[in-house]
């Protein structure tokens, strides 16, 4: 039996690089899509998306081994990427607080090149950049063409947590008439704008929210707080935060539905398992990267001569 099976698989065709770097692909899209926020739909987080969804995968193990798939795929698309120099792509994270967005860049970005990559993580503003538009400081953060460009928070927490705690909008020091009223929607309207000239200039934009529980964000505070090494992740700010638990929810469902564009589409990542949000997370950028599909660029003609004398050359004083 075991030498029948053997006989007809050694019979089988092989599949080739493109036949593999095509199931890759489609593996990623199929797990994308469940994630995807469909620009103009409603959303409703408990309702529409699961913190512990793990599409069909129930071992860690399979989960790594896709992912360790998608992280070589990763390092060919960012090195093509940065070849070209025609297109950046700007990765935001979003999420509350122990969601593990820091330990999703640590893992995804794992074995792409440094040198193509930028972390901005946006605290508090300064006093500079309260005397600035709300955009401006996100602005000036932008990856550059052939980058890869994360914000560990984004300019989205100008319509969350601002949001949330309406007081902070006073400091912004807006004109009077602009601080009441349709002052969300007309921000929401100014995202999506900014995010749709941002990619008529070549800079992709991937959103992703990290959805955890409530549950399991109060067990990853716990860790933070009983084991000495984590507890420099810990803060008593967190648990104040934590108290607005419904109003954030609130807050991530509008931001969900007004701003989910055919540019920049959210994705809503669930965060109770990290091992499938970083599979996930992984998946979203190689299928936006596949879209963009950067090449190496091909030399002019009278250069590639140019280049085939300088080897013939090189070879003669090597062999020399």
């Amino acid at each position: 039996m075991t030498a029948h099976r053997t006989a007809a698989a050694s019979k089988r065709p092989h599949s080739s690089p493109d036949d593999l770097l095509r199931r890759q692909l489609r593996y990623a899209r199929d797990l994308v899509e469940p994630l995807r926020v469909a620009p103009g739909a409603t959303v409703a987080l408990r309702r529409d998306f699961d913190p512990g969804y793990t599409d069909s995968l129930t071992s860690k193990d399979e989960a790594s081994a896709r992912l360790a798939e998608g992280i070589s795929l990763l390092s060919d698309y960012q090195e093509r990427l940065s070849a070209q120099r025609t297109f950046g792509v700007l990765l935001v994270l979003q999420g509350l607080d122990a969601s593990g967005k820091d330990s999703t860049i640590k893992h995804v970005m794992s074995g792409v090149n440094p040198q193509g990559v930028e972390v901005h993580s946006f605290k508090q503003p300064s006093a500079e950049e309260l005397d600035h538009d709300f955009l401006w400081r996100y602005e000036r953060s932008l990856p550059e063409r052939g980058r890869i460009g994360i914000y560990n928070r984004s300019h989205y927490e100008e319509v969350l947590v601002v949001r949330v705690h309406p007081d902070l909008l006073a400091g912004e020091r807006l004109p009077r008439p602009t601080r009441t009223g349709g002052v969300w929607k007309r921000r929401y309207r100014e995202i999506n704008d900014w995010e749709r000239y941002l990619s008529h200039n070549g800079i992709r934009v991937v959103k992703i929210l990290l959805n955890v529980s409530k549950r399991e964000q109060g067990r990853r505070f716990l860790e933070r707080i009983d084991h000495p090494r984590k507890n420099w992740k810990f803060s008593v700010n967190d648990i104040r935060e934590r108290e607005h638990w419904n109003a954030y929810q609130k807050a991530f469902e509008e931001m969900l539905t007004a701003t989910s564009t055919k540019w920049a589409p959210w994705h809503v990542v669930p965060a109770d398992h990290k091992w499938f949000t970083r599979l996930a997370t992984a998946a979203i950028l190689v299928d936006a990267l596949a879209e963009i599909d950067p090449q190496y660029p091909q030399a002019a003609p009278e250069l590639r001569q140019e280049m085939i004398d300088a080897g013939v050359a090189l070879r003669r004083e090597l062999e020399s």
